[in-house]
C-alpha cells in the first residue's frame, strides 16, 4: 500500500502526453494557467504509435486550424519533415489537402523540448489512477504513487492506453502501442463518475529493414518542394526530400490471408473492440472487398537515421508467421525482414455524448477529454481535441467566455460537433465529406478564420496575430490587382487563343479565371502580381474561381444561424413537450443541445421534432 502525499501549486493537470495531452498542456500553460502533465513514460511524449506522418485528407485542414489558433503540431511537423506533399492537386481547392513524413523520433524528441521548456509546465512520469472530485467538481487527479495533485481542472488525454492491449494471432498482451505499459486502473474510476465507456480497436502494419526492401521494383513517390508548409509561421517546406514508394498486393497476398482467417484473432472472436471503418486490416479488406485483385501499399520512411519503414496499407493481427509470409508475397518484398511485427489494440473510451462542445464532462465540472478517449483516430483529430478541452479549461479558469467552434468556422467545429451531437460508435475519423461548408473552410485560409479567435483567447501570439492581418491585406490587394479591367483590344488576342472571341467591353483578370484561363498564364503574359508570395496569389486565385460557391455557402450559413441563434434552455425537461416523439424526447434529454441547430444534427430527431420546439420555444417567450 503507498503512503499518500499531497502535491499543490498547479491550477490544472493534463492525463497524457500524445497529440491530445501535448496540445492541452501547451494551450494551459501558454495562457499562463500553472500545469503538470502525466505521462506514463516519458520517451512516449508525442510518439507517433502508428503512420509517421502529419496532415493527409481533412487532417491537413485540421492542422492548420490548429497552427491558425496557436498549436504546436504544425511547426513540429514543419522542422521535422522528411517529405511534404499537397493531396487531391487534381480535384478542387477545398480537398487539397497537406501531408507531410516526420522524422518520428525527432518529432518527439523536438515536442519535448518545447514543452519542457515551456513556462508553467511541469512534466512528470507518473500513472493517473484517479480523478479526485467534490460536490460534482474536480479538485485534483490521483497517481499511483499515492500523490494527490491538487488542481481545478483535468484533461484527460489518455490515448489508447486504458486497459490497452496488444493482439497478433494467438498471441494477447496487456499493453500500451509499442511495447508501452498500459493505464490499467483508471478506467474503474472514470465509470464511477459516470462515464459510459466503451472498447474500440485499432491497428498498425508491421515495420520493415529498408535495406531487404527491392525498390527497383516499386514506384517511387517523391514529395513537392513549391508548395506551402503547415505553418503559417514557417517560411518554406524542406527543399531536400525522401523519397516514399508505392506498390500492391497480388492474388498470392491474398490466398495467404484467406488461407489462415481461421487465426485471425479479428475472425476468430478473440477481438471484440469496433474497429475503424475507414481503416480497416488487410485481412479486412480481403474479406470485406474479395472483388479487388490489389490493395495499395505506402513505403514511408521511419525517421533519417533508422533502416525501419512503414508499410501503411497492411496493417494486421494475423499471427507473425503468417504476416510474414504474407509479406513476402508483395513485389519488391520477397525477402523483406520484419523489425516490428503488426498487431491490433484494444482500448477503453467513451461515450461523447455526455460531454459539451466545449469538451467538458457533463456530469464532473472542470473535467474535459480529447483525443482518442472520445473514439477519435488520428494524431490530428486528437491535437484539434487537446488544444480545444485545454484552452476552454484555461478560459473557465480564467473567468472568461468558452471557445465553440461553429461547424461554418472550422473543420474542428465539425468535428467536435459531431462527437458531442451524434456520437461515434467506431473510432472517427474526420473526413472532407463531412464538412458542409468545405469551400469556406480550405486550408489555405484557416489563419483568416481563427487567428482572431485564438488571438483574443490569449493563445495565438501578437506576432501571429500581426502576421495573420499583413497577409489579409496583402490577399485584398491582389484581388483588387485582379479586378483591375482590359480593354477589348488589350485583351482580345490573348482570349482569342484561349477560345474566346468578340469580346464586347472590357474584362478583368479576374474574368479570365473565372473563364478558366490558367493565372499563371495572365501572369506571364500581362506581368501582374510582382512581388506577391505564391500563397497569397492561391487564396485570392480560389476565392475569385469559387466566388459563386462561397456566396452560395454564405447564404446558406447565415439561413444556418438562424436556428443556431434559437437556444434552448439547460434546464428544458423535454419528456413533458407535447408533440415530441418518444425517441427525440430520450435524444434531446440526454445531449441537452444549446440551441435548434444543435438538436437539428441529433440522430433520431426530424423536422418535425424541431418544428414541435420552435413553438414551444415562441410559447414560452409569447
Amino acid at each position: 500500500m503507498t503512503n499518500t502525499f499531497y502535491t499543490t501549486g498547479y491550477d490544472a493537470v493534463v492525463v497524457g502526453a500524445g497529440h491530445a495531452g501535448c496540445e492541452a498542456a501547451l494551450a494551459l500553460a501558454r495562457t499562463g494557467i500553472k500545469t503538470a502533465m502525466l505521462t506514463l513514460n516519458l520517451d512516449s511524449i508525442a510518439f507517433m504509435a502508428c503512420n509517421p506522418s502529419i496532415g493527409g485528407t481533412a487532417k491537413g485542414h485540421l492542422v492548420r486550424e490548429i497552427d491558425a489558433l496557436g498549436g504546436e503540431m504544425d511547426i513540429n511537423a514543419d522542422k521535422t519533415a522528411l517529405q511534404v506533399r499537397m493531396l487531391n492537386t487534381g480535384k478542387g481547392a477545398a480537398v487539397q489537402s497537406l501531408r507531410s513524413q516526420s522524422d518520428k523520433n525527432a518529432y518527439h524528441a523536438r515536442m519535448k523540448k518545447v514543452l519542457e521548456n515551456t513556462e508553467n509546465l511541469d512534466i512528470l512520469q507518473s500513472e493517473a489512477t484517479e480523478v479526485l472530485t467534490e460536490n460534482g467538481k474536480v479538485t485534483g487527479v490521483k497517481t499511483a504513487f499515492g500523490e494527490i495533485i491538487r488542481a481545478r481542472a483535468v484533461v484527460l488525454a489518455t490515448g489508447v492506453y486504458l486497459k490497452g492491449e496488444i493482439v497478433a494471432g494467438e498471441y494477447k498482451q496487456s499493453s500500451g502501442p509499442n511495447g508501452f505499459a498500459p493505464a490499467n486502473l483508471l478506467t474503474q474510476n472514470l465509470i464511477e463518475l459516470g462515464f459510459n465507456v466503451r472498447r474500440f480497436k485499432t491497428g498498425t502494419p508491421a515495420r520493415v529493414d529498408g535495406r531487404t526492401i527491392d525498390y527497383s521494383k516499386l514506384e517511387i513517390q517523391n514529395g513537392d518542394t513549391d508548395i506551402y508548409p503547415f505553418s503559417f509561421l514557417s517560411k518554406r517546406v524542406p527543399q531536400k526530400q525522401r523519397p516514399c514508394y508505392l506498390t500492391y498486393t497480388n492474388e498470392k497476398t491474398h490466398a495467404v490471408i484467406r488461407a489462415n482467417l481461421h487465426r485471425s484473432p479479428l475472425y476468430a472472436g478473440v477481438i471484440k473492440g469496433t474497429g475503424p471503418r475507414y481503416c480497416p486490416s488487410i485481412e479486412d479488406k480481403v474479406v470485406r472487398f474479395a472483388d479487388k485483385e490489389r490493395h495499395q501499399l505506402f513505403f514511408e520512411p521511419e525517421c533519417a537515421g533508422s533502416n525501419e519503414v512503414y508499410v501503411q496499407g497492411m496493417s494486421s493481427s494475423l499471427p507473425h508467421d503468417v504476416q510474414r509470409e504474407m509479406y513476402r508475397t508483395v513485389a519488391g518484398l520477397e525477402h523483406v525482414k520484419i523489425m516490428r511485427y503488426a498487431y491490433a489494440i484494444e482500448y477503453d473510451c467513451i461515450d461523447t455524448l455526455d460531454v459539451y462542445p466545449t469538451l467538458e464532462f457533463k456530469k464532473v465540472e472542470g473535467l474535459y477529454t480529447a483525443g482518442q478517449i472520445n473514439g477519435t483516430s488520428g494524431y490530428e483529430e486528437a491535437a484539434a481535441q487537446g488544444l480545444v478541452a485545454g484552452l476552454n479549461a484555461s478560459l473557465t479558469l480564467r473567468g472568461k467566455e468558452p471557445l465553440i467552434l461553429r461547424r461554418d468556422q472550422a473543420y474542428i467545429g465539425g468535428l467536435i460537433g459531431d462527437l458531442v451531437t451524434k456520437g461515434t460508435n467506431e473510432p472517427y475519423r474526420m473526413m472532407t465529406s463531412r464538412a458542409e461548408y468545405r469551400i469556406r473552410l480550405r486550408q489555405d485560409n484557416a489563419d483568416f478564420r481563427l487567428t482572431e479567435l485564438g488571438y483574443k483567447a490569449g493563445l495565438a501570439s501578437a506576432a501571429r496575430y500581426k502576421k495573420m492581418l499583413a497577409r489579409k491585406r496583402e490577399v485584398e490587394g491582389i484581388l483588387q490587382e485582379l479586378d483591375a479591367r482590359l480593354s477589348p483590344k488589350e485583351a482580345e488576342g490573348f482570349l482569342r487563343e484561349h477560345g474566346f472571341e468578340n469580346l464586347f467591353g472590357g474584362i478583368s483578370y479576374a474574368d479570365m479565371i473565372r473563364r478558366a484561363i490558367d493565372p499563371a498564364e495572365i501572369v506571364r503574359r500581362f506581368g501582374i502580381l510582382k512581388g506577391r508570395a505564391r500563397a497569397d496569389i492561391e487564396t485570392a486565385v480560389i476565392d475569385v474561381k469559387y466566388e459563386g460557391y462561397i456566396r452560395r455557402e454564405t447564404e446558406l450559413i447565415e439561413k444556418a444561424k438562424a436556428l443556431e441563434d434559437k437556444k434552448l434552455p439547460a434546464d428544458i425537461d423535454y419528456e413533458k413537450i407535447d408533440g415530441l416523439r418518444l425517441e427525440a424526447r430520450q435524444k434531446l434529454n440526454k445531449i441537452r443541445p444549446e440551441n435548434l441547430g444543435q438538436a437539428g444534427r441529433i440522430s433520431g430527431v426530424n423536422p418535425a421534432d424541431i418544428a414541435v420546439l420552435m413553438v414551444y420555444l415562441s410559447l414560452k417567450h409569447a
